[in-house]
Order: structure tokens, then sequence, then C-alpha cells
């Protein structure tokens, strides 16, 4: 199974009066993972947008581990670790890059919507091709 890897460094906008990063903020970097493992298999969301589909968020989650930072770079980990039906799973782990140590985990689950319907669909044939490499295909 591969793991996409994606830095982001801690801006001081993401940090609370406590200092550390605001917890909202974590869902943002998932997208930001997310988004960056479609991007690098050819996955863009303008791409899979005009080919008629689109891919709402319908559950998020997120367990805290550790606080990050102002200035730290973190590394998100995204991972799809089944053949998507009619939705999408994808972890995640955040670490902090050099100690390695796990500040949250958690995962954002996605329905295939077909555009001009806003019905649920099955996910197109494209978006299997793609991300075959994530996860094993059910026979």
């Amino acid at each position: 199974m591969l793991i996409h890897k994606t830095e982001i460094r801690v801006r001081y906008a993401d940090t609370d009066q406590m200092k550390f990063v605001y917890n909202g903020k974590y869902f943002e970097y998932f997208e930001v993972g997310r988004t960056e493992m479609l991007r690098e298999n050819g996955l863009p969301y303008h791409f899979i947008e005009s080919k008629g589909y689109l891919l709402p968020v319908i559950e998020t989650y997120a367990k805290f581990i550790i606080p990050a930072k102002y200035d730290d770079i973190l590394i998100v980990e995204s991972k799809v670790k089944e053949y998507p039906a009619f939705r999408i799973h994808i972890d995640y782990r955040i670490i902090r890059k050099g100690t390695g140590e796990l500040i949250v985990e958690g995962f954002t689950d996605h329905v295939f919507l077909k555009e001009a319907t806003k019905k649920p669909s099955r996910p197109p044939e494209f978006f299997i091709e793609a991300m075959k490499q994530f996860f094993k295909i059910k026979n």
C-alpha cells in the first residue's frame, strides 16, 4: 500500500491563542494532503470535475495527539487502503518532520457524485485506473 507524503510549514495564522495549531486547521492539512495525492496521480480536482464528477466530504474525524506549533514542518501522510465503491475512505497521519512525532491522525470519507444529477455514483474508471496502486482491486 502506498503512502503519499506532503510537507506543510505551519504559518503564524494557523495558530491559536495558546500558540498551537488551531484544531480546525488539521482538516485543511488533510485537504492539502488529499489534493496533492490526487494531483500527483493525474487527478487534480478540476480534471475530476471536468469529467462530470464531484467528491464531497461526507464524514471526517481527527484524533489529536500532541500540538504542532508555528514554523513546524509537518508531513501529511495520505493513504487509500480500500477499493472505493460509492465512497472513498482516505486515512491521514500528520507527523513532525525531523522528530517523527505523531501530531494527529484521522480520515475523510467522500462520495462520488455525478455533477449533472447530484446522485451517488460508482467511482469512474479513470479514477480507479489512476489510483489502483493505492488499493488492492477486489475480484
